[in-house]
């Protein structure tokens, strides 16, 4: 469970055990490069103090990853607070939390190039909407556009463009 700065109580507990000089047991570190970026991310999990384990039923770990680094050739720091119940390798951990991330990061993408959040679709007009949206970034995706608002630029007045890109045939690997 992510353990965002509104929880003031929870937050500060959960920070407070990684600051100073504190013995932290469990560590991970992944460095990742492309897309105009190169961060390193750093997990560090300890085994969750009783006073959390009570609040939090089934809580095992508390967890920091931080992600330093650049973006687009700008400094980045995000530092990001866990509970987890999960009892695994370091590594593992590192993995679920950077695939978490890579799920936000396709919501962010749908709210900055979509503007998904400032629409009031109700009903089956919300889900309908946000199907043709999946679609529409998936198709410009296999399609080879790394960055959707190229792809959504490329094709927003050329119908042909967009439906030669709605028929097209998705390779197969014969594996």
């Amino acid at each position: 469970m992510t353990v965002k700065a509104n929880q003031k109580t929870l937050h500060r507990q959960i920070r407070s055990q990684f600051q100073g000089k504190r013995k932290i047991p469990f560590a991970a570190r992944h460095r990742e490069a492309g897309h105009g970026r190169d961060i390193t991310w750093t997990l560090r999990a300890k085994q969750a103090p009783a006073h959390i384990t009570e609040a939090w039923i089934g809580t095992s770990w508390i967890v920091e990853v931080t992600a330093t680094g650049t973006r687009d050739g700008k400094p980045f720091q995000a530092t990001h607070l866990f509970l987890s119940s999960l009892r695994t390798t370091p590594e593992a951990l590192l993995r679920l939390v950077r695939e978490r991330w890579s799920i936000e990061g396709w919501h962010w993408i749908r709210d900055t190039q979509l503007h998904e959040d400032a629409h009031r679709y109700r009903g089956n007009g919300a889900g309908a909407i946000a199907t043709l949206r999946t679609a529409a970034m998936n198709l410009l995706r296999l399609s080879g556009f790394q960055w959707i608002r190229a792809g959504m630029q490329a094709v927003m007045h050329d119908i042909t463009a967009l439906l030669a890109m709605a028929m097209r045939q998705p390779n197969h690997d014969p594996c």
